[in-house]
C-alpha cells in the first residue's frame, strides 16, 4: 500500500543506525514523497538517499542552526509543504537535533507524524540482558572529566538501568569514571557498532569492561552504547513510607501486581518490593515471573 503524504505535515523519520536493510518500506516511501528533507548533515543523508536510489531536496538542521531554521520550516509547513526530519542515524531527537522544530510545530497545531524504526537506545536495551522494565537514558556524557564525574556521582544511587551514548575517543575514560562512581563490581554492558559489520556486545563488571576496552584498540573504535545496572537496594532495607505503601497495596492485590504498582509509585526495584511483600504476607520467597 502506497504511503499517503498529508500536506503540511512534519514526518519524523527513523533511519538505519548501520545496516541499510533496517530502513522500513514506509520510511523509504515518505522520503521519496515529501517536498523537503531536513537533515542533521545533508552529506550523510545525501549518501543514504543515493544508496536507495533517491534524490530529494535537502536542508540542513543541526545543533548550530536549528533554532534559526525553525521559523523557515514552520512557514513551509504552514503553507502546505510536507517535510521529513531525519538525523544522521536512528530516531531523530534521541540525542540528535529536532526538538525546537517539533515543539514549535506542536504549539502551532501543525501535524507531526512519527515514522518509527531503528534506535540505538532500544536496540542496545533489547540485547543487554539488563532489566528493561525501568531505565534512565542520559544520552552523551559531558565532554570534560570534572563534569562527567559529577554527573555520574549523582547517578550512583539511581534505580533502574542507566543508558549512555559515548564516542570512541572518550569510551575509555568514561568507563573508568563509571567504575569509580558506581563501583567496579557494578554489572554493565558495552554495545559497539550495533547492526554494523564489527558489532560487539561485551558484558561484565565495570572494572572488567574498562580493562577489556583499554587493552584492545579494536574495542575503542566506532559508536558506543553503555548500559549500567541500577543501584542495588540499600542495605538498610525499605524505608517507612515504602513499607506503608506496600502494606496498603498488598492487602488488596496479588503479590506480583502489588510489587509492580509499588515499583512505579516508589521508584524502587520490583524484585526487592516483591520479596518484601512476601515477607509481610509470610509466604515462601518465589521469584516473580
Amino acid at each position: 500500500m502506497a504511503v499517503s503524504i498529508e500536506p503540511g505535515t512534519l514526518y519524523v523519520v527513523a533511519t538505519p543506525i548501520g545496516n541499510l536493510g533496517d530502513l522500513s518500506p514506509r520510511a523509504r516511501e515518505v522520503l521519496e514523497t515529501v517536498d523537503l528533507v531536513a537533515a542533521e548533515d545533508t552529506r550523510v543523508t545525501g549518501q543514504l538517499l543515493a544508496r536507495i536510489g533517491l534524490h530529494r531536496p535537502l536542508i540542513s538542521l543541526h545543533e548550530h542552526n536549528e533554532r534559526a531554521r525553525v521559523a523557515d520550516l514552520v512557514e513551509r509547513l504552514a503553507s502546505g509543504r510536507s517535510v521529513a526530519l531525519v538525523s544522521d542515524a536512528g530516531t531523530p531527537l534521541i540525542s540528535d537535533p529536532g526538538y525546537p522544530l517539533v515543539r514549535e510545530c506542536r504549539c502551532r497545531g501543525i501535524r507531526v507524524s512519527p515514522v518509527p524504526g531503528p534506535s540505538a537506545l532500544a536496540a542496545a536495551l533489547s540485547v543487554s540482558g539488563l532489566p528493561t522494565d525501568r531505565f534512565r537514558f542520559e544520552g552523551f556524557l559531558p565532554r570534560t572529566a570534572a563534569a562527567r564525574r559529577a554527573l555520574l556521582d549523582g547517578l550512583a544511587k539511581a534505580p533502574g538501568t542507566l543508558v549512555f551514548f559515548e564516542s570512541a575517543h572518550r569510551i575509555g575514560p568514561a568507563l573508568g569514571d563509571m567504575a569509580a562512581a558506581f563501583g567496579g563490581g557494578r554489572e554493565a554492558v558495552v554495545a559497539r557498532e550495533l547492526t554494523k559489520r564489527f558489532e560487539t556486545i561485551l558484558s561484565g563488571s565495570l572494572a572488567d569492561l574498562a580493562g577489556r576496552v583499554d587493552g584492545d584498540p579494536e574495542q575503542r573504535l566506532g559508536e558506543f552504547v553503555v548500559l549500567v545496572a541500577g543501584a542495588p537496594a540499600e542495605a538498610t532495607g525499605i524505608g517507612p513510607e515504602a513499607e506503608r505503601v506496600l502494606g496498603i497495596l498488598a492487602a488488596d492485590l496479588p503479590v506480583k501486581q502489588a510489587a509492580t504498582l509499588a515499583a512505579r509509585i516508589l521508584g524502587l526495584r520490583k524484585a526487592d518490593l516483591y520479596r518484601r511483600i512476601l515477607e509481610l504476607k509470610g509466604g515462601a520467597e518465589v521469584p516473580p515471573e
